[in-house]
């Protein structure tokens, strides 16, 4: 029944239609104010994001566990589960395996180079550890000892018995310190090395070991805070990389061939060749003039073993006195050529110094490079010629530029900077860098407390960028290796110039190290630089293989990208985890967060935990 005091029809007042009206219209001028980002409640709802620590994570585990070997299951749904390998593939190394390599020309070591296998021969399946692999000394002891089990290779302890490379002892080996040419011990030899070569102030921090045997050489020098590079190919010597590696020192399957060492010009302050079997005058020198190209002005070549002291060896070395004698003559005729000045000679040991600059060679121009980029080197083959040295306009000046002692050279503004020969970079962006990897690298100990400590001695950075993680990282309880990749700026020697080593790298490809080297590896945005460039999966197989059992990562990327990159992940025994950008989840970019569980090998093509 309708009320008597309805108006007629029903009709509303106008009053209560304008008061609608009105409501209408201030609601939507207050929701368009806020959307402005005007409105106080954005504002402080964005600093508390900011403010927000969202980087505890709670469920991953960076703590060795040496004898565990379960699989723990994903937590997320199984997309493409990838298999072991079979345990004959232990320790492949895909571009330098054995069987590839006797398919090339042993004319100047070609068929030591990287050779790496076709897209359809790629190996698909997980690079097992061996069976009763344990997680490897930390620093400093893993500089002496290593685990029979992670290396079990006892060839070096036979063949260089005599001369304190490496003994086995029990269930380890041990390293005592010594080598071909200093059986006494890497001290010793050094010491001698520091009564020419001003090791021990700062002026030398990066070092070229070739031929590096176990890399005694690099270990020892770690002492004077000099950061040796070693390589030595993989050779009937089994494991010698793998034995420098293992123990904590820097080092990459390599050799002196046909084609260029993956390093730019002007890197290293010293380089040395112990008894190291290169052949210094074949070629017309090409060798000596490639170790030209990477010393710096001013660095020191040292020379020990053959032919220096000839003397003394000609009969042990089975040659004859002008033999030996002519190939002594003809290297420092080359040193001589290359602007080199003979320092010292002793013994065994011959030093040579580069001049600082070529403004007193006497050289024909015939014989430079004519190449315009000394550092565009990716797979180019080597000519028996001098790489030009930037020019000068004083006597004393040091050609490219001088820099600073370390460590006051980690962060000065390096040379090529200065000078404005980085596209794109300047002073003040290289400062805005350091600051901005600072923050990062702080944002990573908050996430796992044992980056920055020996539990990760070994540290690979795949997009190494500037050195900034690198350099916010340097302490001498681990050291990184930098990559910087072939299609990215080329910033290596900016690297460099600031007392970090590294080299160049295709991802596409494998890299030149053994399985199981490297306990953290980083990337920043790498996987945005290859998605169009070769599969995903592969790299991150790569990854795996030469990550350690237990070992972590650490990816900075484009959210959708590392989407791509968990999916595939998820399928290969990491625990895996995506987290916000340590300055909020408004922040697009984004960090993955893995550990590599702990699993071995076994016979049957599995492994002892793969009952599924």
């Amino acid at each position: 029944m309708g009320s008597k005091n309805a108006p007629p029809g029903g009709r509303r007042s106008p009053l209560s239609i304008f008061v609608v009206l009105g409501l209408c219209c201030f609601f939507y001028l207050l929701g368009a104010w806020q959307k402005s980002g005007f409105g106080k409640g954005d504002r402080i709802a964005f600093e508390i994001t900011k403010q927000t620590d969202c980087n505890i994570i709670n469920d991953l585990d960076f703590e060795s566990h040496h004898n565990y070997v379960g699989v723990i299951a994903p937590s997320e749904p199984k997309t493409k589960m990838f298999k072991p390998c079979d345990v004959k593939y232990t320790d492949y190394t895909p571009c330098q395996e054995q069987d590839r390599a006797m398919k090339f020309s042993r004319e100047n070591m070609i068929y030591r180079e990287r050779h790496c296998p076709p897209d359809e021969e790629k190996l698909h399946c997980l690079i097992p550890a061996p069976e009763g692999y344990t997680i490897p000394f930390q620093w400093p002891k893993s500089r002496d000892y290593a685990y029979y089990s992670n290396v079990p290779y006892k060839h070096l302890t036979v063949e260089k018995a005599g001369q304190n490379w490496v003994q086995f002892q029990g269930n380890v080996f041990k390293f005592p310190g010594g080598g071909t040419m200093f059986p006494q011990g890497a001290d010793a030899y050094i010491d001698e090395l520091a009564s020419v070569i001003p090791i021990a102030d700062g002026s030398i921090r990066t070092a070229l070991d070739t031929g590096c045997g176990v890399a005694s050489w690099g270990a020892y020098l770690m002492k004077k805070n000099v950061l040796a590079m070693s390589f030595a190919p993989r050779d009937n010597h089994e494991a010698q990389v793998q034995f420098a590696l293992e123990r904590g020192v820097p080092a990459i399957i390599g050799v002196l061939g046909s084609i260029h060492l993956p390093y730019p010009s002007r890197a290293f302050d010293m380089a040395q060749c112990s008894r190291c079997l290169i052949p210094w005058t074949a070629n017309d020198g090409m060798y000596l003039k490639e170790v030209d190209r990477v010393l710096r002005p001013g660095g020191y070549w040292i020379l020990s073993g053959p032919p220096i002291n000839w003397k003394t060896y000609y009969k042990t070395w089975k040659r004859t006195k002008e033999d030996v004698q002519a190939e002594q003559k003809k290297i420092e005729e080359l040193a001589e050529f290359l602007c080199w000045e003979k320092k010292y000679e002793k013994g065994d040991i011959a030093i040579f110094r580069k001049k600082v600059n070529a403004k007193s060679c006497q050289r024909k121009s015939a014989d430079m490079c004519k190449t315009e980029d000394a550092d565009d080197v990716w797979y180019k083959e080597m000519e028996s010629c001098v790489t030009t040295l930037p020019e000068v306009t004083r006597a004393n000046e040091v050609a490219g530029g001088e820099l600073e002692k370390f460590p006051a050279r980690l962060f000065a503004v390096p040379p090529r900077i200065a000078k404005g020969l980085v596209a794109g970079v300047t002073a003040e962006s290289y400062e805005e860098d350091n600051t901005l990897w600072k923050k990062h690298v702080d944002a990573y100990k908050r996430i796992n407390r044992m980056v920055g400590t020996s539990r990760y001695r070994n540290v690979m950075d795949m997009n190494a960028g500037l050195g900034g993680f690198a350099a916010a990282l340097e302490s001498g309880k681990s050291w990184v290796m930098n990559v910087v990749p072939t299609i990215a700026d080329n910033n290596l020697g900016v690297i460099y110039e600031r007392g970090l080593i590294g080299l160049y790298h295709d991802w596409c490809e494998g890299f030149s190290t053994y399985p199981r080297t490297y306990d953290l590896i980083h990337g920043n945005g790498v996987f945005s630089l290859y998605q169009d460039k070769c599969e995903l999966e592969d790299i991150l197989l790569e990854m795996d293989r030469i990550l350690r059992p237990e070992g972590s990562v650490l990816l900075r990327d484009k959210v959708d990208v590392l989407n791509k990159v968990k999916k595939i992940a998820a399928g290969m025994r990491w625990d895996v985890k995506l987290m916000d950008h340590e300055e909020g989840p408004l922040v697009p970019e984004k960090i993955l967060v893995a550990v590599k569980q702990y699993w071995v090998g076994s016979k049957g093509n599995s492994t002892s935990t793969d009952d599924e």
